[in-house]
């Protein structure tokens, strides 16, 4: 079967240079969502918590309760409490969900400052509040996303300005609803990265954490630094964690005009060795990378991407999918994240150093 290997040193390169930025661990929540964008979930939890992280950020509560050992605080982003848990939090996207969580839940307002999808719009700030201390909930903090981070446009300055008016006035509202003190925070890895004075309480971090995010280049243009370095320059520092390797089926030898798999879309243009490998668009290879994928080491695919299987010009017993989701994604003209958590749980991971 094909197989996944998570490179552990560069996943502590990775973090070494992300607490640089956040200052601190303790500041640095881990995004795990949709099985750690592919990676593997308590294999990435695992080496996070050996690093030292203590903050981790899920999509369900299922999710939080399967690594609920590895950290201290886990913030649920879309579902809701199925049983009190002292470690974990729920986000309030909606006012209508307020009356869903049970009292003395532990939750976090998030707050739309210019995405216009999940949260609060800033308008409704004191309605959630007042309901949130009317249903008994022990909310915690106040948060935003960004839209447009890892673009060049207005947007990430509008929504960093819009979130710096919720900050103050849910500072009032907390006094005046007898909230304790609030958690304020709204990075996420790409702005992370475009931020000079990291001084929020948290930032939820992914794809930085993964080795794959990237940045226009209009930012490197603009001369942004962060810890004297260009941002894209710090950015180009980060190594890519995950590998897909795949093993042989089947080789052969086929002579100059022979067609290769479904609707014979690839023909041979000499005698040349092909094999098929066991790593289809049913494990997570995207089938719009047919035709034109070369892999890491410069081997080309032979025609279309099947459900199990891919054929590629060699003989070789292995084979090196990709080792960088970046350079994968463009031959599927899509991004990263794409690739990465399109590859299926049961391929087995293995940590390596």
């Amino acid at each position: 079967m094909a197989y996944i290997t998570l490179d552990k040193n560069h996943f502590f390169h990775n973090l070494d240079i992300i607490t640089k930025l956040t200052k601190t661990k303790d500041k640095t929540a881990l995004v795990l969502k949709d099985n750690a964008y592919g990676h593997g979930l308590l294999q990435i939890a695992g080496m996070a918590k050996e690093y030292g992280l203590t903050k981790a950020v899920v999509r369900t509560d299922e999710e939080a309760k399967q690594i609920e050992d590895f950290f201290e605080y886990i913030l649920v982003l879309a579902d809701f409490a199925q049983e009190s848990n002292e470690k974990i939090r729920y986000t309030i996207n909606d006012l209508q969900a307020i009356n869903k969580f049970a009292k003395n839940t532990k939750v976090e307002l998030k707050v739309d400052t210019g995405m216009c999808r999940n949260g609060i719009v800033m308008s409704e700030l004191e309605e959630a509040f007042v309901l949130c201390a009317k249903q008994g909930l022990k909310l915690e903090a106040v948060f935003t996303h960004h839209s447009s981070a890892d673009e060049e446009n207005e947007y990430f300055d509008l929504q960093n300005k819009n979130f710096q008016q919720v900050k103050k006035e849910a500072r009032a509202l907390a006094k005046k609803y007898a909230f304790d003190s609030l958690r304020f925070h709204s990075c996420n890895s790409a702005a992370l990265f475009r931020t000079n004075g990291f001084d929020e309480d948290m930032a939820r971090v992914g794809i930085a954490a993964y080795g794959c995010l990237e940045l226009p280049n209009a930012l490197h243009v603009k001369g942004l630094h962060v810890k004297g370095l260009h941002v894209n320059e710090l950015v180009n520092e980060l190594a890519p964690v995950l590998s897909v390797h795949a093993k042989k089926i089947s080789s052969r030898k086929l002579q100059k005009g022979d067609c290769v798999g479904y609707g014979a879309a690839f023909e041979t243009e000499c005698t040349c060795d092909v094999s098929n490998y066991d790593f289809g668009y049913g494990d997570g290879f995207l089938r719009s990378c047919s035709h034109n994928y070369v892999t890491p080491e410069g081997i080309k695919i032979a025609g279309r991407i099947s459900m199990d299987n891919a054929s590629f010009l060699t003989c070789k017993e292995e084979l090196l999918i990709f080792n960088d989701a970046r350079e994968a994604a463009r031959y599927a003209g899509t991004i990263s994240y794409e690739m990465l958590t399109s590859l299926k749980a049961y391929l087995p991971r293995k940590v390596v150093s």
